[in-house]
C-alpha cells in the first residue's frame, strides 16, 4: 500500500492537503474498505479520486463518508461524490444535520478578525446551507463509528454545533477536524507555509469560544499520540501533547481574537 505519509501510513490513516484544507481516508489494510473523512472544497473531487487510486490501487467506493462538520472547505466535493458513488451514506453529528439538510444557515464568517489574509477574505466564503437530506444520516448514538467500529465520534462544539473529532483508542490516534488546527489558518503566509503549530479552530468561522475552549480540553484529556486536523500537518508526540497544553494554557491569549463579530465582550 502507497502514500505519501509513511508514519500516517503504519495506522492506515492517510491523509492529503488539497490547497487549505485536508482531505482524509481511514482504511481498512485486510478488506480494503475505507471511509472517507471530509471531501474538501468544491472542485476537490478530481484531487479525492487521485488519491483514492493511489491508496488502493483503483477506484473503490467508500462504505461511508463522514462530516466533521459541514462548513464549505469540508463538504465541497460532496455532491459531485454522490454522484459518482451514489449508494454511499453520510454521516454527521445530529447537531450538525439541520447545516446539512437545508433548515439553518451557518453563522456569517467575520471577516474583522485579526490574523491575515484568509481571515480578511472570510467575507467571500459560503455559510449557506447545504441540502443532503436524501442522503445523510446521524452517527450512532453508541458512540462508534459505522464501519470502523475501533474509532469513536467525539462531540467537540464551538466551532459548529455539531462538530465531531475522531479517535481510535489503540493507538490514540486523533482526527480533530477543526476543533484545533496545526497552522495558523487565519495567514495566507502560515497556509503557504504550512509552518507547524498548535492552534485554535479557525477565528473567522468559529462563533462559540467557550464551547471550542472546553473540546479542545476534552481531546487533550485523551492524551493523543498522533493527530491530524482539517488544516495543517500531522502532529505527534511531545510537540503534540505541549502544543495542546499551551494552547488550553493561553487559550483567550493566542486562540480567542482581540476583536471580532463573536467575540465575548
Amino acid at each position: 500500500m502507497k502514500g505519501d505519509f509513511p508514519m500516517a501510513n503504519k495506522h492506515h490513516v492517510y491523509w492529503y492537503r488539497h490547497h487549505i484544507v485536508n482531505i482524509i481516508m481511514i482504511v481498512d489494510s485486510k478488506t480494503s474498505d475505507w471511509i472517507l473523512i471530509d471531501t474538501g472544497l468544491f472542485y476537490s473531487e478530481a484531487f479525492i479520486l487521485k488519491k483514492i487510486r493511489r491508496v488502493l490501487g483503483e477506484l473503490i467506493p467508500p462504505k461511508a463518508i463522514i462530516l466533521t462538520h459541514g462548513h464549505f472547505d469540508h463538504v465541497g466535493a460532496l455532491r459531485p461524490l454522490l454522484q459518482r458513488f451514489p449508494n454511499v451514506p453520510v454521516y454527521a453529528h445530529e447537531l450538525e444535520l439541520p447545516f446539512l439538510t437545508g433548515q439553518r444557515h451557518y453563522v456569517k464568517p467575520d471577516p474583522s478578525v485579526p490574523g491575515g489574509l484568509m481571515a480578511k477574505l472570510a467575507w467571500l466564503y459560503p455559510y449557506h446551507a447545504y441540502d443532503f437530506s436524501r442522503i445523510i444520516c446521524p452517527l450512532p448514538d453508541d458512540g462508534t463509528l459505522p464501519f470502523f467500529t475501533d474509532w469513536r465520534w467525539i462531540h467537540t462544539p464551538g466551532h459548529t454545533e455539531g462538530h465531531v473529532s475522531l479517535f481510535r483508542p489503540s493507538d490514540r490516534f486523533l482526527i480533530a477536524g477543526d476543533a484545533f488546527t496545526t497552522v495558523k489558518q487565519e495567514s495566507l503566509l502560515s497556509v503557504l507555509a504550512q509552518k507547524k503549530e498548535i492552534h485554535g479552530p479557525p477565528a473567522y468561522f468559529t462563533p462559540d469560544w467557550e464551547l471550542a475552549k472546553t473540546s479542545v480540553e476534552t481531546l487533550q484529556k485523551l492524551e493523543p499520540a498522533f493527530a491530524v486536523t482539517g488544516h495543517g500537518q500531522m502532529m505527534e508526540g511531545s510537540s503534540l501533547h505541549s502544543g495542546l497544553k499551551r494552547l488550553i494554557s493561553q487559550f483567550e491569549q493566542v486562540a480567542v481574537p482581540d476583536h471580532g463579530r463573536y467575540v465575548p465582550e
